[in-house]
């Protein structure tokens, strides 16, 4: 199947709704970590777990929407097929990646946060053993 004008916002509409459940699940777990003080772990699991049914939702009413697209009744309708066909396949492997990659990555990346965070402070304590101190004036 060609790759049209329709199949581009298919997918440009597609970029919206992945994001918009990547940004969901994100934003509850560093809600918790900031407020509760939980570890990106617990943190994202607690997000996964709270944010699963209105990723689902989101996810499932577009795809209710776009599968009469994708299969194409209808006259004319195989000018628009090339939308209905990259959201409904773009929402099955993005829901796969939303729901098992994002996690993943969200816990490596506040590892290399935290990591580069302690590394910085070790430099700016070297720094600060290392400069010249003024007497406290009386």
């Amino acid at each position: 199947m060609n790759l049209d004008i329709y199949g581009f916002v298919g997918v440009i509409m597609l970029i919206g709704i992945v994001k918009k459940n990547a940004i969901m699940m994100i934003d509850y777990a560093l809600e918790l970590q900031r407020n509760q003080g939980k570890t990106p772990a617990e943190a994202i699991y607690q997000g996964c777990l709270v944010r699963f049914r209105p990723i689902m939702m989101t996810t499932m009413a577009a795809l209710m929407g776009t599968l009469p697209i994708a299969l194409g009744f209808g006259a004319g309708a195989e000018a628009r097929r090339a939308l209905g066909v990259s959201v409904v396949g773009g929402l099955f492997f993005s829901q796969i990646v939303t729901l098992f990659l994002t996690p993943v990555v969200y816990i490596y990346l506040e590892d290399a946060r935290q990591w580069f965070a302690r590394r910085l402070g070790r430099k700016r304590e070297a720094i600060s053993h290392d400069a010249p101190t003024l007497p406290d004036a009386v």
